[in-house]
């Protein structure tokens, strides 16, 4: 199809076609931005994950280093014996030990007065790290003022033993950064810095000693043993780096450890690459709705380069006829209509990659790499520009412009020369309101039907996609049925009126035409309806989950996040105290750890609260269906709807992974869980458990609490609750909210997350809507000989205009039924099917019934407005000399 420079097809398209788009720019460069705006979108959210993904992964390489093996716990620290194991292991050529601690600090001011900023700790043994992870290795500052010799020998000497001090820290960049700049402290000049780290509810100070390679967020090193101490993890580390002789085999060398009777059932061998594959699967289901909801605009825009290409023949019919008695073969004449379009579709993919570059850089500098979803929250990446991604959504958009001219491309192709030369070459009606048409919409309903029950194609919900995709043709294609049959129904309600049952029966009688017009809207409002309703359904299922978990009047936390919540807890000593606070009624504690059940998932989050027996479950968790009692002798724990898609943990099951995790698997008698209930957790995307907390204490031993939920007294000020809990946790250190603050920012984050889906909406109304005004164009110019006739059999212009009004009127009423039918099945689609497949959540269909009609109507109005004003260019004098052409 593609024409050389001397084919009479390029001459063409540089004059006739040219001559096209000068004469009506507005109209092709909608076509443009239409495509444009659906590339930008699926490059843009392509473009944010990769560099988010570049930028982890160039993180985890060079502070990770390059080891063979991570040796690490399911549930949490290993013993630091497994250390002393791996490195005596005759295979093994470098094994390096590493605890890593997530929590805050106050850099450089005293505790009180700066504020707590995250800092990752990692405790190293300065002796092996810099063998597998040299980003890893201390550096010590250097001395600032030269010393005489042979202090300078013993000064040095003791600041490379610094590393080892118990009070010393090396920072990277990042931290580096937090430091204050005044000369006072040291922290521009360099000099020493205390910095305080939070450990439970204490801030402990330590001395900036150097600095460390280690690129990424705030970051510091430490001595192993130091950090053990400091945060009492004595014997315990949380991985072990392994570097294997050459010729070792990686698997038969895990087989070989795992075969030993004694060893760990609870450690488990992790290749480097295992946290970034888990990253990526957790956010791929948000990238893929993302991606398949930019194809829907390339949907949309597709209708609306129809709805060009229709406007631009029927313009043109004459010429293009007068080129086919000329010799243009009704091949050549179709091509260079689909040449024009893939002008039209590659000005919007190359403006679209550019714009979408632009959208992804705003998004990383503004929003980090999260995408909306909080996949990376700490990641500020910078672009990573991926050529074959930018070359694979030019393309789809290419195709799109190209699959949206066929139609009109195909007229062309089609016409008699002779007869177009002298208006008589309309499209007869009967080819879309055949039989064969209906049956092939059934067809399409029925696959849809089908393929909506399909179960996920890699844990992603394609079937569904496509099922969406074909209900949407099967409607359109059923558009000239539904036509006749609605406006059958109306006719007799008009009595004898002239003008409407003019425009009425001319409406009914051209249907087919009706359908090219209404198409853009249908299809671009079906996407409204469905988002809209979608949204609608999410936002009403969090707010409803929001109120039964958020059951308190005041919340207490010392950590935002679960990993810190490993170093900054309550101790009991504290939640006692709190307990006894003038104005608290009682209190209830949560604690969260995370459990890696499988490396290529994402950790599970274990949640002990205070639950009680099976009948009183359903007042504390937003449990799902029926709830059974354990057996006796067994533990109830209760598992998130992620938990029992991902894990098969149905209701009456063993959770034999959980007793692994927490290391229970080994003592006697083992401890045995049993899932009696399903929850709803809309926090947690990778999956949770609950367990009672008087069980969990019980089995592991583990009193820290990361959660406070306080009920006040009637009358009682939580301001004056508040202070009074400030006052025994020292250093800014406790992090209070109100349920309605929480719901606030739940809702505000929720509403971030989705803002992309209510500007697609729009765009899809304003492309639908031009679609209508640019066919309508079409069909006016194609009719101006039949108001010519209109007006000498003694209509007014007024009376021909307000026909054409009510021909909008009626195609666009059923445009708007259509639209609103089809979204809402596409509705039921993402609802029940999208949502369940891709996040593993599930809510009820909520329908916003008066946003739905606005819409609808607002869609009327604005289609028969766009017809009246179209109308009016063809009922003036052209269209009564028009009449004359075939006297």
């Amino acid at each position: 199809m593609t024409p050389s420079a001397a084919s009479p097809l390029w001459g063409l398209l540089k004059t006739f076609s040219w001559q096209e788009l000068r004469h009506h720019p507005w109209q092709n460069a909608a076509a443009v931005v239409a495509v444009m705006l659906g590339v930008a979108l699926a490059f843009a959210v392509q473009l944010i994950n990769t560099s988010a993904l570049d930028e982890f992964a160039q993180g985890l390489r060079a502070v990770n280093g390059q080891p063979d093996l991570e040796f690490r716990g399911l549930g949490g620290p290993v013993d630091e014996a497994l250390y002393a194991r791996l490195a005596l292991h005759p295979d093994v050529a470098h094994a390096s030990p590493l605890l890593e601690i997530s929590t805050y600090a106050v850099f450089g001011q005293a505790p009180g007065q700066g504020q707590r900023q995250p800092l990752r700790i990692w405790g190293v043994d300065a002796l092996v790290v810099a063998q597998v992870s040299p980003a890893l290795m201390p550096l010590p500052m250097p001395q600032p003022v030269p010393l005489p010799k042979t202090e300078a020998a013993d000064t040095g000497k003791e600041t490379r033993f610094s590393i080892f001090a118990p009070d010393a820290i090396f920072l990277n960049a990042a931290a580096q950064a937090l430091l204050p700049p005044s000369p006072a402290t040291g922290g521009a000049a360099g000099g020493a810095v205390t910095v305080y780290v939070q450990t439970d509810l204490r801030l402990q100070p330590l001395r900036r000693a150097g600095s460390v390679a280690a690129p990424g967020a705030a970051l510091a090193v430490m001595d192993l043993g130091a950090a053990q101490d400091l945060f009492a993890r004595a014997g315990q580390l949380t991985r072990v780096d392994v570097k294997l002789k050459p010729g070792v085999d990686q698997h038969a060398f895990i087989a070989s450890l795992q075969a030993l009777p004694d060893w760990p059932v609870d450690v488990s061998a992790q290749a480097p690459g295992d946290a970034l594959d888990r990253i990526s699967n957790l956010s791929r289901a948000y990238r893929v709705n993302m991606t398949a909801l930019a194809f829907v605009a390339l949907f949309t825009g597709a209708f609306l380069v129809f709805s060009v290409a229709q406007l631009g023949v029927a313009r043109r019919l004459q010429q293009f006829a007068l080129l086919g008695v000329m010799g243009l073969t009704g091949r050549e004449r179709l091509h260079l209509v689909l040449l024009e379009c893939a002008v039209l579709g590659l000005a919007g993919s190359v403006s679209g990659i550019a714009l979408g570059t632009l959208l992804a850089g705003a998004a990383l500098r503004m929003l980090g790499g999260d995408l909306g979803g909080g996949y990376f929250p700490a990641a500020t990446p910078a672009l990573h520009w991926n050529a074959a991604t930018a070359t694979a959504c030019a393309t789809l958009g290419l195709l799109a412009a190209v699959a949206g001219g066929w139609w009109p491309a195909r007229q062309v192709r089609h016409m008699p020369p002779a007869q177009a030369l002298k208006g008589l070459a309309a499209q007869p009606e009967s080819t879309l309101r055949s039989a064969r048409g209906l049956w092939l919409s059934l067809l399409w309903v029925a696959a849809a039907g089908l393929l909506a029950m399909a179960p996920p194609v890699f844990e992603l919900p394609l079937a569904a996609y496509v099922s969406a995709a074909l209900l949407l043709m099967g409607g359109i294609t059923a558009l000239p049925g539904l036509i006749a049959l609605l406006l059958n129904r109306i006719k007799p309600l008009l009595g004898h009126q002239v003008l409407p049952l003019l425009a009425l029966e001319r409406a009914r009688r051209m249907r087919a035409s009706a359908s090219s017009a209404i198409s853009g809207v249908v299809a671009s409002l079906s996407l409204a309806v469905a988002l809209t309703v979608m949204v609608a359904s999410f936002r009403d299922a969090v707010t409803l989950w929001l109120d039964v978990v958020l059951p308190a009047d005041v919340y207490l936390r010392t950590a935002s996040s679960t990993l810190a919540g490993e170093a900054a807890y309550f101790t009991p000593q504290f939640v006692g105290q709190v307990a006894a606070t003038p104005g608290v009624e009682r209190l209830a504690t949560q604690r969260t750890r995370l459990l890696q059940f499988d490396a290529n998932r994402p950790a599970v989050a274990l949640l002990s609260r205070a639950i009680g027996d099976t009948a009183s479950a359903g007042k504390v968790l937003p449990l799902v269906g029926d709830v059974l009692p354990a057996p006796s002798g067994q533990v109830a724990v209760y598992v998130s709807q992620a938990m029992a898609d991902l894990y098969s943990a149905r209701p009456g099951t063993q959770l034999p992974q959980l007793g692994k995790a927490l290391g229970l698997a080994e003592k006697s008698p083992p401890a045995s869980f049993f899932v009696a209930g399903v929850w709803r957790d809309y926090a947690r995307q990778g999956g949770s458990i609950a367990i009672d907390r008087a069980d969990y204490e019980r089995l592991t031993g583990d009193a820290k609490v990361n959660d406070l939920a306080l009920w006040l007294q009637p009358g009682a000020n939580a301001q004056d609750v508040q202070q009074a809990i400030r006052a025994q946790a020292p250093g800014r250190l406790v992090e209070f909210a109100s349920a309605g603050e929480i719901r606030a920012v739940s809702l505000r984050i929720f509403d971030r997350s989705f803002a992309v889906t209510y500007w697609l909406q729009a765009v899809a109304i304003g492309i639908g809507l031009f679609g209508v005004a640019a066919s309508f164009s079409a069909q006016v110019l194609s009719r101006r000989k039949e108001f010519g006739l209109l007006v000498h059999l003694g209509l007014t212009r007024r009376q021909v205009l307000a026909v054409v009004a009510g021909e909008g009127l009626a195609w666009t009423s059923v445009g708007a039924l259509a639209g609103l039918a089809l979204g809402l099945a596409v509705a039921a689609i993402l609802v029940h099917i999208v949502n369940p497949q891709s996040f593993h959540w599930t809510m009820e269909l909520a329908v916003p019934w008066l946003r739905l009609g606005l819409l609808c109507l607002a869609v009327v109005a604005a289609g028969t407005l766009t017809a009246w004003l179209a109308g009016r260019a063809a009922a003036g004098r052209d269209a009564v000399l028009a009449v004359k052409e075939d006297w």
